[in-house]
């Protein structure tokens, strides 16, 4: 059979880094495709190439057997390759109807547009996919899971014969999931071809026929799904036998750094009390919406507090302020790094040394010298690549960025470290090497309130877990007691589990 999509010997160059080195990839009709690597390996340059959003440097791309110029992303739909990004490009303002027949939308006879006939035209489409809306609803106040769908049946429509999804499943629940994947499966039945991107291995062995794997740039090699194991795919993906993903040497002390009593805020959490003790990693579990996010905003002075108190040391603090809690030897990783703590278009020297630029001026004056020799310790220290401090922070991958992040905050020596997410769209590599860091602060006496919708990782780096539901602390165990069942149980109410 004769390959869909055909990449040869794609490279593609950023300033100051090799992103495609001679890359070669087939995709045949009817096959879901598993592609992965670590973050910069170069996936998403491939990707951007494929949808033709930038021109690759050397190779060629051939469609059905003959060779093409993917011009722009709107050649690339018309060709039938269609893009379902990590971030959906649906209107939000406009129907389903709208977003569905955007650019293509039914007339009168008189040239205005056909409302019923749209209607019509949509139910056509969202049948297509097994997908019960009501083509007048407004996309924005739909579920992420069904805007995806959407987002599938628009490219569908178009006669879409490839579809390359990334990431599709990072803000779906496991029942939502199950629904993309009958989808995709019967998507393949119709000979669909789809390439497949994920940092979840599990997700990727589950769905696809074969599997490709990216290291730094290069094509490592093409397999049968049948013929590899998930380790010898992280293997390849990291050119190194991983060390074990949970790395736990740290033993928590007996004084408590952090206390919060009868934490309230309206509308968001009630009447939260915990401890976390010097060297200790303490897990916030629960579901999406149980409030662990708006306790840590809140205990970081993003978000005003109704009622409670916070003590540090054994010391009530009043902390009004993100200044504040700095001050009082606080720090948070937000869960979205690139929106909420990185300055993408500024080196990366800058976001290291951005919050501990008072304590390094002289007379008010900066350089880039003296701001390189205070981050090149700590980007040496967290081994973070390239190390180049005037490298732009948008250039890094995932897990390098959010070293940057870490890297800021381990400058000021803080005495609490808040982590929201500290491993959301990171690769298996990456994420050892946070995980060991984060073992790393804990053995040096940082007391970690870590806040994981990734159940594995809150059960294996973490001394206790507090379990969340509806705002309120339902649950409490120890690094013993607790166990999946056990924390899912808590966190969706259907058990009267307790910690012993």
């Amino acid at each position: 059979m004769e390959p869909l999509l055909r990449a040869e010997e794609i490279s593609k160059a950023f300033p100051g880094v090799q992103a495609l080195d001679r890359v070669s990839l087939e995709i045949f009709p009817g096959e879901i495709h598993g592609l992965v690597g670590e973050n910069g390996a170069g996936k998403s340059t491939l990707i951007r190439i494929l949808a033709g959003v930038i021109p690759r440097d050397s190779g060629r791309i051939l469609w059905k057997g003959q060779p093409v110029e993917i011009t722009d992303p709107r050649h690339a739909r018309r060709l039938g390759i269609a893009v379902i990004h990590q971030e959906l490009i649906l209107l939000p303002n406009l129907t389903v109807a709208q977003n569905l027949l955007l650019g293509r939308e039914p007339r009168t006879f008189w040239g205005g547009l056909d409302p019923r006939t749209m209607e019509k035209q949509a139910r056509r489409i969202l049948n297509g996919v097994g997908l019960d809306l009501d083509p007048r609803a407004v996309v924005g106040n739909l579920p992420f899971a069904q805007r995806q769908m959407l987002e599938i049946a628009r490219a569908l429509s178009e006669d879409a014969r490839l579809l390359i999804m990334d990431e599709p499943t990072s803000a779906l629940s496991e029942r939502e999931i199950h629904r993309l994947f009958e989808l995709l499966s019967d998507l393949k039945r119709r000979g669909v071809a789809i390439l497949f991107i994920s940092h979840r291995l599990e997700e990727v062995f589950r769905i696809a026929d074969r599997i490709t794997v990216l290291r730094d740039g290069r094509h490592i090699g093409t397999f049968p799904i049948s013929e590899v194991t998930p380790s010898a795919v992280v293997r390849m993906m990291v050119g190194r036998e991983l060390k074990e993903m949970f790395v736990k040497t740290a033993t928590p002390g007996q004084e408590v750094v952090l206390e919060v009593r009868g934490l309230t805020r309206a509308g968001a959490f009630h009447e939260v009390s915990f401890q976390v003790h010097r060297g200790e990693i303490v897990g916030l579990a629960g579901l999406v919406g149980a409030g662990r996010t708006e306790v840590a905003r809140a205990l970081f002075g993003l978000d005003p507090l109704d009622g409670g108190e916070v003590r540090i040391e054994g010391q009530p603090v009043t902390i009004r302020s993100p200044a504040d809690a700095i001050r009082l030897g606080m720090a948070f990783v937000p869960e979205d790094r690139k929106a909420q703590a990185l300055f993408l278009g500024m080196a990366l020297r800058s976001n290291v040394t951005i919050s501990s630029l008072p304590r390094l001026a002289r007379l008010g004056l900066l350089f880039p010298a003296q701001l390189d020799r205070a981050c090149v310790p700590y980007i040496r220290a967290l081994d973070i690549r390239p190390p180049r401090p005037a490298l732009r922070v948008r250039y890094l991958s995932g897990g390098n960025q959010q070293k940057a992040v870490l890297a800021r905050w381990l400058m000021l020596r803080p005495k609490i470290m808040i982590l929201d997410e500290p491993t959301r769209g990171i690769d298996v590599g990456a994420k050892a090497e946070i995980h060991a860091l984060m073992d790393q602060m804990a053995r040096e006496g940082m007391a970690i309130l870590m806040i994981s919708s990734d159940l594995p990782e809150v059960l294996g780096v973490s001394d206790r877990i507090l379990v969340m539901r509806e705002g309120r602390i339902v649950g409490e165990l120890s690094r013993e007691e607790a166990t999946a069942d056990r924390v899912l149980a808590l966190a969706m109410g259907e058990s009267d589990v307790r910690a012993a």
